[in-house]
């Protein structure tokens, strides 16, 4: 895991990565594509790390604006954030973390991503990427290369959090270091980066030079 590598800050996704949504999620994203006529089984794993109006333009359906069907779904995701929880050991991890060296960086808007992270126990970070800041959304590297900048690091010194394809490919692109996060995982992911099942076996050293990665 990046052994004797330190970083200028840390940068998370936050679905998948910091807290798990995906029973709210896929309950609200079954029903918009059973009223669409979708097959649900196929469109699910296509939701997860990038923004809702995306996910809804990849679809091509006749007759829609995809605008007004994302605020629909976002409408019922902000009211449905039953089963909504911290992954193992994020919050000891977080508290670890001086503030100005860390951020979210999330592919929801800014009121659904706060009301998951209460609903998670989480406090939000001095510093929240979200929809409305990158409107060109994951897998482009707009918003990590927002993040570094606004933290006033280098994206190439950064460590970026993620589970899903479109954020590693990001991070990937925009030039940051990458850790798997796989406490959602359901299946093996082949990967060139390191992975982590959870927090909880990870420490952080910090100090002048930067944050430093170790297991327990």
């Amino acid at each position: 895991m990046y052994p004797q590598q330190q970083f200028a800050a840390f940068l998370f996704d936050m679905d998948g990565t910091l807290l798990t949504s995906i029973a709210s999620a896929e309950r609200v994203w079954t029903r918009w594509a059973e009223r669409h006529g979708l097959d649900v089984a196929t469109f699910l794993p296509t939701i997860h790390g990038v923004q809702g109006v995306e996910t809804i333009r990849r679809q091509n359906l006749p007759g829609i604006d995809p605008h007004a069907e994302a605020l629909g779904v976002l409408e019922e995701e902000m009211h449905d954030t039953e089963g909504t929880a911290a992954i193992g050991g994020i919050l000891a991890f977080l508290e670890s973390l001086p503030p100005e060296r860390w951020a979210i960086v999330t592919s929801a808007p800014r009121a659904l991503a706060l009301i998951r992270l209460q609903a998670a126990g989480i406090k939000p970070p001095a510093l929240l990427i979200t929809a409305e800041d990158a409107p060109r959304g994951k897998p482009a590297p707009d918003c990590f290369l927002l993040a570094a900048e606004r933290l006033g690091v280098d994206i190439s010194q950064c460590l970026v959090f993620e589970d899903a394809p479109a954020g590693i490919t990001a991070a990937q692109a925009a030039g940051a270091k990458v850790a798997v996060i796989t406490a959602t995982h359901s299946h093996p992911m082949d990967t060139e980066h390191p992975t982590l099942a959870d927090y909880a076996g990870y420490r952080v050293s910090v100090s002048d030079d930067g944050l430093e990665l170790h297991p327990v």
